[in-house]
C-alpha cells in the first residue's frame, strides 16, 4: 500500500510516495543495478532503416510517419529494450519494445536500456514499470521547473524496485498470465458472437458479400463504368458490383434507399458564442455507430433552423465527411424527439418516409459490412476527407424484408451484441482482477 504511516526511525531519505512509503513483499532493487544504458549512435544515412516510433502514456508505442531524421543526436533500441520520454516518463512514458519492431530511432531526450535477463524477467519489469507504485516513484524523481520537469537516466537508475528471485518472477508472472489467458479467450468469444451475428444478418437478406478481390497493383475497368477515378475507387467498385450480383435473384433483391427515404444535409450555419436555447451537434455524435447527443454546441436560436434541421424519433444520422473512410457513413439512431437540437452541415438526415421500413433495421443494416462495401465505393476524397452526399445515399441498395423479417433481424442481432457486450464486461473484470492480484502479491 502506498502512502501508509511511517515511524521517522524506518527511514531511509524523506520523499513523499518515495522507496521509504513503499510496503513491499520483495527486496528493493536500484533499478540501474538491472539494467545497462545502450547508447548506439545512428547516423543520418541509417536513419531510412530505422523505426522512429512515439511513446504514449499508457506505455504503447506506434510508429511515426516520418521521414526526414531528428535534428540532433540519435539512438538505436531493440525489441525487449527499456524506453522512457525524460520529460513524459512521470506521466507514464515508458515501454518495452515489443516483439514485431526491428530496429527504433528515438533521440537523446528517450534513454535507452537494456535489461539484465539473468535478474529480471523483462516480462516482470514490464508489469512493475506500469504500476502505480512505480509512477509515483517516477513522479517523485522528476526535477526541473514546473513546465519542463525530467527524469534523467542518472536519477532513473537510482529507483528502487522490489525484486524477487527468478523463480518467484515466473510464478507470479504465470498465474498473471494464465488469467489473463482466460480474459482473451472470452473476447475471442465476444467476437465470434458478433461475427455470426452479423454473418446471420446479411445471409438473410442475401447480401453475403464475395471474397475480398485481390489488391493487385493492375486493375482494369471500363472509363463509363467508373464513379471514380483511382486504383482504390476501381477496387471498392468492382467490389461492390460483385456483392451486388451476389444478392440479385435473393427473396430480398436490393431497391434504391432513396425511394423509402427524405435524405437532408445539415444545418450550415456557424455556431453560436452565448449560450442559446438550441444546440448543434458535433460530428463525434454519429461516428461511433451509435447516438450521443451529449456531443454537441450552441447555435444560433432560429425558427428557420429549428424547422428545416430538426431532429425527431426514428431519424438515422449518417457521417458525410471525415478524414477516415471508416467513418464516412456511420449511422446512429435518433431515439427520441430532440426538439432543442439539429444537426450539422458534416451529418446527413435520413427520415423514414415509408411504412415498410423500420427505423431500427435500417441503423443497423447500412452499419453492415455489405452496406460499408457501398458507402466506400462511392465516398470521393477532397482535401485530405472522404466525404458522400445525398445522391450517394438514395442511390444505396438495399434489402428490405417484411416489417416482421426487419424486427426479427434487428432482435436477433441486438441480443448478440448485448452478449458480446456482457462478455467483454466480463473479461475486463478478470484482467483487472488478475493486475489488482499482481500488485498486491508485490506490494503489501
Amino acid at each position: 500500500m502506498i502512502g501508509r504511516s511511517r515511524y521517522w526511525r524506518e527511514m531511509e531519505r524523506w520523499v513523499p510516495g518515495g522507496p521509504a512509503a513503499m510496503d513491499v513483499a520483495f527486496p528493493l532493487v536500484p533499478i540501474g543495478d538491472l539494467l545497462r544504458h545502450r547508447r548506439e549512435a545512428v547516423s543520418e544515412s541509417d536513419f531510412t532503416g530505422c523505426q522512429p516510433i512515439t511513446i504514449h502514456f499508457d506505455g504503447s508505442i506506434d510508429l511515426r510517419d516520418r521521414t526526414e531524421p531528428f535534428k540532433g543526436s540519435m539512438f538505436a533500441a531493440y525489441p525487449g529494450d527499456v524506453v522512457f520520454s525524460k520529460i513524459d516518463v512521470r506521466n507514464g512514458a515508458i515501454t518495452i519494445v515489443p516483439p514485431g519492431f526491428s530496429k527504433v530511432v528515438v533521440t537523446s531526450e528517450y534513454p535507452v536500456h537494456v535489461p539484465d535477463t539473468k535478474q529480471v524477467d523483462p516480462r516482470y519489469l514490464a508489469l512493475l514499470l506500469r504500476s502505480p507504485n512505480f509512477l509515483r516513484l517516477l513522479k517523485s524523481a522528476a526535477s526541473g521547473t514546473s513546465g519542463r520537469k525530467r527524469v534523467d537516466a542518472e536519477n532513473f537508475g537510482e529507483l528502487e524496485i522490489p525484486l524477487p528471485d527468478p523463480p518467484e518472477q515466473t510464478s507470479l508472472l504465470d498465474a498473471y498470465e494464465n488469467v489473463l489467458s482466460s480474459a482473451r479467450a472470452i473476447e475471442t468469444e465476444a467476437v465470434i458472437e458478433e461475427t455470426r451475428s452479423i454473418r446471420d444478418f446479411e445471409a438473410a437478406l442475401g447480401l453475403v458479400p464475395p471474397a475480398n478481390l485481390p489488391r493487385k497493383l493492375l486493375q482494369v475497368a471500363r472509363y463509363r463504368d467508373m464513379n471514380r477515378w483511382g486504383h482504390e475507387a476501381i477496387l471498392q467498385q468492382a467490389l461492390r458490383d460483385r456483392t451486388l450480383a451476389h444478392s440479385q435473384g435473393s427473396e430480398t433483391e436490393p431497391v434504391p434507399l432513396g425511394d423509402f427515404v427524405e435524405v437532408t444535409h445539415g444545418c450550415s450555419a456557424s455556431p453560436s458564442d452565448k449560450p442559446t436555447a438550441l444546440e448543434v451537434l458535433k460530428i463525434s455524435a454519429c461516428t461511433r455507430g451509435f447516438f450521443r447527443p451529449t456531443e454537441k454546441k450552441y447555435a444560433p436560436d432560429r425558427p428557420e433552423l429549428r424547422k428545416k434541421f430538426d431532429l425527431r424519433k426514428g431519424d438515422v444520422l449518417m457521417c458525410r465527411v471525415n478524414g477516415t473512410l471508416a467513418y464516412v457513413g456511420m449511422s446512429a439512431l435518433v431515439e427520441e424527439d430532440m426538439p432543442n437540437l439539429i444537426f450539422p452541415d458534416k451529418i446527413i438526415r435520413v427520415r423514414i418516409t415509408s411504412d415498410n421500413l423500420l427505423p431500427e433495421f435500417l441503423w443497423r443494416l447500412l452499419q453492415l459490412p455489405a452496406m460499408r462495401t457501398q458507402i466506400e465505393s462511392v465516398s470521393r476524397t477532397a482535401v485530405g476527407n472522404h466525404a458522400i452526399g445525398s445522391e450517394d445515399i438514395n442511390d444505396l441498395q438495399i434489402a428490405i424484408p417484411s416489417k416482421d423479417k426487419q424486427i426479427e433481424l434487428t432482435n436477433s442481432l441486438q441480443a448478440a451484441r448485448s452478449k458480446a457486450t456482457a462478455l467483454r464486461a466480463e473479461a475486463a473484470r478478470i484482467s483487472g482482477e488478475a493486475w489488482s492480484n499482481f500488485l498486491n502479491a508485490v506490494f503489501h
